[in-house]
């Protein structure tokens, strides 16, 4: 559409991985020759991380055009294969007739017809993309295929394309046979900021454009700290700018314009840190939501002690529904009753034990002889309605703006903000098992309800992460989720910045 109004042949900032436009600074053009050296000399797995975006597919596609006339490339583009779909898709990728024959028979024929191109001095690489959503099953065949070789040399090289998450599957221990196999990684970055104009000059120009630059200093500067140097978000934001800036018929591209593109996307905001405003949001959505459960308790309490006293078996349990329902089934008593009632509530309840409590998500009353409910100690406490959660908070806040990004914590369960006093009992209950002082909160969102999450630790490793969730499920009966400091941080990032507490 704007292609004769900037002087242009093409997009140039189309997101199709086109050699054309491939940019050799930030260490791409680097990558690209050491992964060349590496597949023509045979040195075992390769892997490429980077984040989504990042260009990972343009130097995949760039590594199959460098590649000499005697080295053939097969793809592996489906990350959901078994591990016995992908012999069979392999050997399919090199011509390989597979129709009713077994596994076994299979890998005969695929090391018979590397052999063959061995001897005809040709080269097979497989390159694997989305490698970070494989099936640890099917990392582990692909593994083996590395063992298919000479006395000199690899039958087949295979290079590894995949996203972070890779790396954390590889760092398994059932996957250390696949990382010993690695011999060379490589890491794509994101464009630092001072390269972007010469990035997107590049662009311009590789589509034909011959006039001078076009984005002012101030959209450069939004746009790449919008963009956190991904390519594909850079390519995004610089298409749509083009096409706002046409429709005002100017050649300037400005702010204005780098705004206008963003809010035509969808992208998550930028990485900050987690600011005092998110802990006072935080602290306040809490105390509100509190506040309702306590008047909600009183109420509940208050309405049951209108009804005539029922004997009861001894710790039989029904819903938070049931009760309501059977409360409003009964007739109201008098007014005598009621003091009567009043009178009685002198005496201090019997503290709830943590280890009582039950883990099902439905909020559950524990009904005894008793001819009235007693409210949790907590909510009869005047001075502090709920003092472990808010004795955790503020060091909360100060470990999770402290701890790397690369370390791990343990998630040991999330609880819906609807029911704090749970929140606090499984605090408690996490409390006489694991050191109070390693107890953290964090907020998160689980469908259209605010959550609080509890977590234990942070540790430098993901074995050492590991190697105490496997302790902590033994001796506590208690399941345990690894978590990573920076998707945490993320979680939380999306759910104060969306405003969703």
């Amino acid at each position: 559409m704007y292609h004769s109004h900037f002087g242009l042949n093409q997009s140039p900032f189309s997101i199709t991985p086109n050699p054309a436009f491939f940019y050799s600074g930030n260490k791409r053009g680097d990558i690209l020759q050491a992964l060349i050296y590496a597949v023509t000399h045979g040195e075992g797995i390769i892997k490429v991380t980077g984040e989504v975006g990042s260009g990972k597919t343009m130097l995949c596609r760039m590594l199959e055009n460098m590649m000499p006339d005697s080295v053939e490339v097969i793809y592996l583009v489906n990350p959901s294969l078994s591990r016995e779909e992908v012999m069979y898709t392999i050997a399919g990728e090199l011509g390989i007739a597979t129709g009713g024959k077994r596994p076994d028979e299979v890998i005969r024929l695929l090391h018979h017809d590397l052999i063959g191109k061995h001897i005809e001095g040709r080269q097979v690489v497989l390159l694997v993309e989305e490698a970070q959503a494989m099936p640890l099953e099917t990392l582990e065949e692909i593994r083996l295929f590395s063992n298919l070789e000479t006395a000199r040399h690899k039958l087949l090289q295979i290079v590894l394309f995949g996203q972070p998450e890779l790396n954390e599957n590889l760092n398994l221990p059932r996957m250390r046979q696949l990382k010993e196999r690695i011999t060379h990684s490589f890491k794509v970055p994101p464009l630092s900021s001072s390269l972007i104009p010469e990035f997107l000059m590049f662009r311009m120009r590789a589509a034909g454009y011959h006039g001078p630059d076009l984005f002012t200093r101030r959209a450069i500067k939004l746009l790449a700290e919008v963009s956190e140097g991904i390519v594909r978000r850079v390519n995004i934001l610089a298409d749509k700018a083009l096409l706002a800036a046409f429709s005002e018929n100017t050649h300037a591209i400005e702010a204005k314009h780098i705004k206008a593109a963003i809010l035509d996307s969808e992208f998550t905001p930028p990485k900050r840190s987690l600011q005092k405003k998110d802990w006072a949001l935080l602290t306040l959505a809490l105390s509100t939501i509190t506040l309702a459960a306590a008047l909600g308790w009183l109420q509940l309490r208050q309405a049951a002690q209108l009804v005539p006293a029922q004997p009861l078996p001894l710790a039989e349990h029904i819903s938070a529904n049931q009760a309501t329902r059977l409360i409003e089934a009964e007739p109201p008593a008098s007014n005598k009753n009621i003091q009567a009632a009043s009178t009685n509530e002198s005496s201090s309840p019997k503290p709830i034990e943590a280890s009582s409590v039950s883990s099902t998500p439905e909020t559950e009353i524990q009904l005894t002889p008793s001819p009235a409910l007693s409210a949790p100690p907590a909510l009869e406490e005047s001075s502090s309605t709920l003092p472990l959660i808010q004795q955790r908070l503020a060091p909360s806040k100060e470990w999770l703006n402290q701890t790397p990004d690369n370390f791990y914590s343990l998630q040991l369960t999330v609880v819906s903000l609807d029911n704090p006093i749970k929140i606090e009992q499984e605090l408690k209950k996490a409390s006489q098992q694991l050191d109070l002082d390693h107890l953290y909160l964090y907020p998160t969102r689980i469908g259209d309800k605010p959550h609080l999450g509890i977590l234990y630790s942070s540790f430098d490793t993901r074995e050492k992460a590991w190697k105490r969730h496997k302790e902590i499920e033994a001796n506590n009966n208690q399941n345990t989720q690894l978590r990573t400091i920076e998707g945490l941080k993320a979680e939380m990032q999306r759910v104060l910045s969306a405003q969703l507490w």
